[in-house]
């Protein structure tokens, strides 16, 4: 990249912030944008133009964020959960980035043409993305500076900089920075003996330009803030209280003490900046011998992706600017200048303060009353052998009904074999440890670990490495498909006779994500359910290509074709005049077309359609003609909703699994949908539907127009997690 003119740098960035005129002289193309499309089209319905069907997927889900972002706003959450929701907002962005933008940006540069299902060509989905996410960044960075900042102030827990410290705290941060900073620092100069250091996605930097005493030359420099220690630090200042907590940036104590990294120069200016790469990869399966080895190689180069954002504090010089754009290789259109503290996601150590008046009262998770403790033990497995047991988490504790049943299962000794995939799980995994005690008492143990599970590859790989050194068989899945299903089978003897028992969840194996994510879990011990999950593990271990189940949908096969028939058996009944039809969906996004359009088809049928879904929604509810019979609600707060529930009500179907309604899931994925049967489960799951889409339930609301706007209107309502957390605390009492 050329070295852009003085003022051509902001002015881009005004233009991509609204202003329609371009400077005059500018090299960059301006692409047509959707506006652009819109003004020159005539108007039509949706059922006309088959991209007018749809809302564009990334601006769904910047949608989704806005949405995150609207809970850090709100003054009636305490103040230190509002915190929380700034740092997963920022943690948010950064993902989004990394792989959607990222994603794009590759195609928009090799000049592939695919367009997205709303008709948007790679480029121009580019520029509407950078409109929106530095509209939403920058509300952000004010949210954190005119609210959060100035309440957690009032509540003695500050955010301060070098200049509100007194001389003593000074004094103590000094040399706390020459004896545990300073010597980790590197100042590394730009110069024709210096060349531009390469500066590693998410790491935060400072730009320094310092001044030559004796020639008066001006020099370049960047400064690394160490990312192996906290972001903040922590300061004491005077007779503090223990409730009392003050923070002070870790780039602010390093820019206090510049003159000891450049002596003799004078600093001119220091601002600080960060970049995100590219973090997306693939790896050619084919061509591989050794999985794990390919993958390895390409974690290592994530680090070395291409840039796809720059954020600089937006007092930075032009001229510093300038020379990060130009040494970076940065298109303007992606940078984005932010008030106040960059990455916001260091806002969890603010958060760890010990205030718990400040935050959500804490939840312990109830075991569930099918595993309660009684006078005499029962083991899990007589507990299934008298039905089925349905288990809603966070409510639920995982540890006490998912994690005890492996945990049995690999103590057991009538229990022969124990097979189980892993997608994601934690750092000290309980359910990992089980495995391995299992296969060194002696037992078959099969763990299918899914090494390809996007930011957790490295930690997958040790835990597969850790398991086979035990004696487990670990295997990685199939070529060309993420293992994406949370399934673990134990098979179990007794007496003459050999049973299975089944677990099949919604979420991962996650002790500690658990606590945290809403999802659903069947444990069963119906032989046809073990039968299927038995083909299914010969397929994911062996040559298999079965494709028909008795009680499961197995994707990338049969989850789509199986909804589709399911929507289409709605539609059927419904025109026989059953009035129970009706179309209930529960899942983290719904992106994909043919789906869509089965909704749409039922919609046009007089089927209701009701949807909840958390994150990108790609169908247009409220259509006339298309979609009127189809609402769409989201539902955001203390625990991410990550359940997929289907209810198709004339059937009396219930449906729970690990699929989402993506191209990815169902087209590139190993997924699981289990049928859930017994009528008290049955209920239950509707009791869930009923609850999230009861009108008194505080949401949001998907118009027609692609707008989400919260309800109900005057701000009160029902907390839908809330009321499940009274139901446990009720029932434990």
């Amino acid at each position: 990249m050329g070295v852009p003119r003085i003022g051509t740098v902001r002015d881009d960035l005004r233009v991509t912030q609204g202003e329609t005129k371009r400077p005059s002289g500018s090299p960059r193309r301006r692409r047509k944008t959707t506006t652009d499309r819109a003004a020159s089209a005539a108007p039509a319905a949706a059922t006309e133009h088959p991209e007018s069907r749809y809302l564009n997927r990334e601006l769904s889900w910047l949608d989704f964020n806005s949405r995150v972002l609207e809970l850090a706003e709100d003054r009636d959450l305490p103040l230190l959960e509002r915190a929380k929701f700034l740092a997963i907002f920022a943690s948010n962005l950064d993902e989004f980035y990394m792989v959607r933008v990222a994603g794009l940006k590759r195609r928009d540069e090799t000049g592939l043409s695919v367009r997205s299902a709303d008709g948007l060509s790679p480029g121009e989905q580019l520029e509407l993305i950078a409109l929106r996410a530095r509209e939403i960044a920058r509300r952000h960075a004010q949210v954190f500076l005119d609210s959060v900042l100035p309440e957690l102030n009032a509540a003695n827990i500050s955010v301060i900089s070098w200049a509100d410290l007194d001389e003593d705290a000074r004094r103590r941060l000094s040399t706390h920075f020459k004896e545990q900073v300073f010597p980790v620092l590197t100042p590394l100069a730009v110069d024709p003996a210096h060349p531009f250091p390469f500066v590693s996605g998410l790491s935060l930097n400072l730009a320094v330009t310092v001044q030559d005493a004796e020639t008066g030359g001006e020099h370049f420099a960047r400064v690394k803030v160490p990312d192996n220690v906290d972001r903040f630090v922590r300061v004491r200042r005077g007779e503090e209280s223990p409730s009392q907590a003050a923070f002070l940036p870790m780039e602010d104590l390093i820019a206090a003490h510049l003159d000891a990294l450049f002596p003799g120069m004078r600093v001119v200016e220091h601002r600080a900046f960060r970049i995100t790469r590219n973090a997306d990869f693939e790896v050619d399966e084919d061509q591989d011998e050794d999985l794990l080895q390919a993958l390895e190689r390409e974690l290592a180069r994530r680090r070395f992706g291409s840039p796809v954002r720059l954020e600089v504090s937006d007092d930075m010089s032009e001229h510093m600017l300038e020379l990060l754009l130009r040494e970076l290789d940065v298109d303007p259109d992606d940078v984005i200048e932010l008030p106040g503290l960059l990455d916001l996601s260091c806002l969890w150590q603010v958060y760890g303060v010990d205030r718990p008046a400040l935050k959500e009262s804490p939840f312990v998770p109830v075991t569930h009353p099918a595993f309660a403790d009684r006078e005499t033990p029962k083991s899990v497995f007589a507990t299934l052998r008298e039905g089925d047991v349905l288990v809603h988490h966070p409510y639920d504790s995982f540890s006490t009904s998912v994690q005890r049943f492996i945990e049995q299962a690999a103590a057991d000794p009538q229990v022969l074999a124990i097979k189980q995939t892993l997608y994601r799980t934690s750092g000290d995994s309980p359910i990992v440890n089980a495995l391995i005690a299992a296969a060194e008492a002696g037992k078959q143990v099969v763990a299918l670990v899914e090494i390809k599970a996007r930011f957790d590859e490295q930690a997958n790989i040790k835990w597969a490495r850790t398991l086979e050194q035990a004696g487990v068989h670990v295997v990685y899945g199939l070529i060309g498909l993420k293992t994406h299903c949370k399934t673990c089978l134990v098979v179990r003897r007794e007496g003459a006779a050999i049973r299975r028992y089944c677990h099949i969840g919604t979420g991962n194996y996650n002790p500690k994500t658990a606590r945290l994510y809403e999802d659903v879990g069947l444990l069963t011990a119906a032989p046809d359910v073990g039968a299927d999950l038995t083909d299914l593990f010969n397929s994911l271990t062996g040559y298999s290509r079965k494709a028909d189940y008795r009680r499961l949908l197995v994707a990338p096969y049969g989850v789509r074709a199986g909804i589709i028939d399911r929507i289409d058996g709605e539609i059927r009944l419904h025109e026989t005049g059953d009035p129970a039809a009706r179309v209930r969906l529960k899942a983290n996004a719904l992106v994909d077309e043919q789906v869509i359009n089965a909704l749409y088809r039922a919609s046009q049928a007089g089927v209701p359609v009701e949807i909840v879904v958390r994150g990108i929604c790609a169908l247009k509810p409220g259509v006339p003609g298309l979609s009127e019979n189809i609402t769409v609600r989201s539902i955001l707060g203390r625990f991410l909703e990550h359940s997929r529930i289907l209810s198709f009500g004339a059937q009396n179907e219930f449906w729970i699994g690990s699929a989402d309604m993506m191209h990815r899931n169902l087209d590139r994925r190993v997924e699981v949908m289990v049928q859930v049967t017994e009528s008290r489960l049955t209920t239950e799951l509707a009791g869930i539907f009923d609850s999230a889409l009861d009108p008194a339930t505080r949401c949001w609301v998907l118009s027609s127009d692609g707008g989400w706007n919260a309800s109900p209107t005057d701000g009160k309502g029902n907390d839908y997690q809330e009321e499940f957390m009274r139901q446990r605390r009720g029932g434990a009492s």
